[in-house]
């Protein structure tokens, strides 16, 4: 028998003083929010007179939320009318020297020109005291956890090349869109979704379908709308 395909492993690192203090990444697939879970699989659609499947039921909708990692929120951030406070004592670091505050921010100059602006506003930054290091050959897109419209702030997308960059801190910007949110976002709460990409070069090509293609996508789209969960069955992987 062949051997079995290698693990591709995702390394997180933190200073041994937290080690056990922080909240550990976590895989996605254990990070799915409640709404989720208890939503029903299928609702009435007034439209057409019939029960139809909800997004509990969308494989593509659900792969992206479970795929990767989730990185939690260290402590519990409390927000009152503007004002964001937390009460979190880390132990004082040693070899290594760590930022003791679980956010930051970013001046709004930072931004200009983008949508992401507004005078007077700041972006936050969620601090990260994890180090994370790649397989060779990897990058890791960091993104808002998939799908989750739900929390309160917006993650900024962007690409790290750790193979190569896992030696520091990679931190999240993000904007907080809610500004009437009064309460507390708590602890783990994940504050971004992080997802291995191997590096390649691709390109684009278009044409026209052939008489074949057509009749393929004629049979298959036909197949779907009669066999519920076709997709599920034969061509999720």
């Amino acid at each position: 028998m062949p051997d079995p395909l290698p693990t591709q492993i995702l390394t997180f690192r933190c200073p041994v003083e937290l080690q056990g203090v922080l909240p550990p990444p976590v895989p996605a697939s254990l990070g799915l929010p409640d709404w989720l879970k208890t939503m029903p699989s299928q609702s009435f659609n007034p439209v057409h007179s019939r029960q139809q499947d909800t997004v509990k039921r969308c494989p593509p909708f659900v792969d992206a939320m479970t795929s990767g990692f989730l990185i939690p929120l260290m402590c519990d951030l409390r927000f009152e009318n503007g004002e964001i406070t937390w009460d979190h004592e880390l132990p004082p670091g040693g070899s290594v020297s760590f930022v003791r505050a679980p956010i930051g921010f970013h001046d709004e100059s930072q931004v200009l020109g983008t949508p992401l602006f507004e005078a007077d506003r700041f972006l936050i930054k969620f601090h990260n005291l994890w180090t994370i290091q790649a397989p060779e050959g990897y990058a890791v897109l960091f993104t808002h956890p998939v799908n989750r419209l739900d929390l309160p702030f917006t993650t900024l997308t962007g690409i790290v090349d750790c193979d190569r960059y896992h030696d520091s801190w990679i931190n999240f910007p993000a904007r907080w869109h809610d500004v009437n949110f009064n309460g507390v976002l708590p602890k783990g709460t994940p504050i971004a979704q992080c997802i291995p990409v191997k590096r390649e070069d691709w390109s684009a090509r278009t044409m026209a379908f052939t008489a074949e293609e057509a009749q393929k996508l004629h049979d298959l789209t036909n197949r779907i709308d009669q066999q519920p969960g076709l997709y599920r069955r034969q061509f999720r992987t």
